[in-house]
């Protein structure tokens, strides 16, 4: 597992999302290691320098979670602050539910804890489907190749697109694959890129994604039902940590139930919630598009553990 580190102090283990790295949270890190924290920005297994095992299986949210606690005993430390964003936030939500005793606080960006969970008998993939149809992204992600090829083909384009896209500065993306199957195709390229985001940024990304491909990423996406198998003994557990979430009201997952629910305030799932944080006119990108409010966020919120 390839890591980010800066500082000393108690530990706050940072997650990144899809499709991310941790250079996602370059802005975090230092401001976190100043204010006297460890910090640790893993690129997560499949993403990055880190492992890429070649099983899809090996993407499930048990694997998921025990390399955050392998990471903690890796690191010479007992628990940890855990921080999630996107994809990231799944891990961190689960870390806390899964190994309390690992965790002292948890963080949430943009994904809200059980968010697309079903509420019937059938699978997340055939509730995502009948809501959504074929073409909705977590849907289409499950066939193996398909996407990985298309991001690969154009990689700069398909990153360039999709930040700017789901930010707040862009249209917002729609979350559907079009018949092309060609994701850049759903998306807008910028003339200018947004004050948050740089060319070399992107640069960074791309560089990233040549080395490691697209494949490792988007099998975390065919684990969705088999994490949904993986997790029934702890599904009507709640989270026993504090926990706080981040959202901006531009960001597709805003308007999720899950997402509303939290930011009224604490929930049955998430009892020991503090007061959500919203930021207006934010995208999905919430850390590197607001990078002041997010950290000063996070910092106070580690604070009061």
């Amino acid at each position: 597992m390839h890591i980010a580190e800066a500082g000393s102090g108690p530990l706050v283990l940072l997650l990144h999302g899809w499709p991310e790295s941790w250079y996602s949270w370059r802005h975090q890190i230092p401001a976190l290691a100043a204010a006297g924290y460890r910090v640790v920005a893993p690129d997560q297994r499949g993403y990055g320098s880190t492992s890429r095992p070649d099983r899809v299986e090996d993407y499930d949210i048990a694997h998921l979670v025990d390399d955050v606690t392998g990471l903690i005993d890796a690191l010479g430390e007992q628990h940890a602050t855990v921080v999630g964003h996107d994809w990231g936030a799944i891990v961190a939500w689960h870390t806390a539910l899964m190994r309390p005793r690992r965790v002292r606080g948890v963080a949430g960006l943009s994904v809200p804890h059980r968010w697309a969970e079903p509420k019937g008998s059938s699978t997340p993939v055939e509730s995502l489907r009948a809501a959504n149809g074929d073409h909705f992204y977590i849907v289409y992600f499950q066939q193996p190749g398909l996407s990985d090829a298309d991001f690969a083909r154009d990689p700069r384009g398909f990153l360039r697109g999709i930040l700017y896209t789901g930010s707040g500065d862009g249209p917002g993306w729609n979350a559907t694959i079009p018949a092309s199957g060609r994701i850049v195709d759903s998306l807008t390229q910028p003339d200018r890129l947004p004050a948050w985001l740089t060319e070399r940024d992107i640069d960074t990304y791309v560089a990233e994604y040549r080395r490691s491909g697209f494949t490792g990423g988007l099998n975390w996406y065919r684990n969705f039902d088999r994490n949904w198998e993986l997790t029934a003994r702890w599904r009507d557990a709640p989270i026993q940590v504090p926990a706080l979430y981040v959202v901006g009201d531009r960001d597709g997952a805003f308007h999720a139930p899950e997402a509303q629910a939290m930011l009224a305030g604490p929930t049955a799932s998430v009892p020991r919630l503090r007061p959500a944080v919203l930021l207006k006119g934010a995208g999905h990108w919430a850390q590197q598009e607001r990078p002041e409010e997010v950290t000063d966020a996070l910092i106070r919120f580690v604070r009061s553990l």
